[in-house]
């Protein structure tokens, strides 16, 4: 991991955000929906699109944490968990898994961690010297 002062704050936002993204490809896609018919045509193709910018935003999120040398890991670990999210939506009723969501999710890994690479990646480091410069210059001695 990055030299972080705020280690458990990214921590704890990070599995949040591995929840809520979790939680989201579980829950019966009419809930999110206004008018489902109109939704529906939209989402089948829009699917594929989803779930790769999901995992291009996780893999740019987890990159700003951790080194360079650590990218394997992050895209390692987020084909797992694309992997858990395909498995689980196997065994509910309302819910499909895909092979090609599992390319979607691995395209979007990869794009997301080619812009860290290019210069996203440490973004968390930026954020924090950022906050801490403007929390030191709004403060009264």
């Amino acid at each position: 991991m990055l030299p972080l002062r705020y280690v458990r704050h990214w921590q704890v936002a990070s599995v949040a955000l591995l929840l809520l993204v979790f939680a989201a490809t579980l829950l019966p896609v009419v809930w999110f929906l206004v008018d489902p018919d109109l939704f529906a045509a939209w989402f089948i193709e829009a699917d594929k699109w989803l779930h790769a910018a999901t995992f291009v935003f996780l893999a740019i999120w987890f990159a700003g944490q951790y080194h360079p040398r650590s990218y394997w890991r992050i895209g390692l670990g987020l084909l797992l968990f694309g992997l858990l999210i395909e498995g689980c939506q196997r065994l509910i009723i309302y819910r499909s898994a895909e092979w090609f969501d599992i390319g979607a999710d691995a395209a979007g890994i990869i794009v997301g961690l080619v812009i860290a690479n290019a210069g996203l990646g440490g973004w968390c480091v930026r954020f924090e010297n950022w906050f801490s410069r403007r929390k030191a210059g709004s403060s009264i001695d």
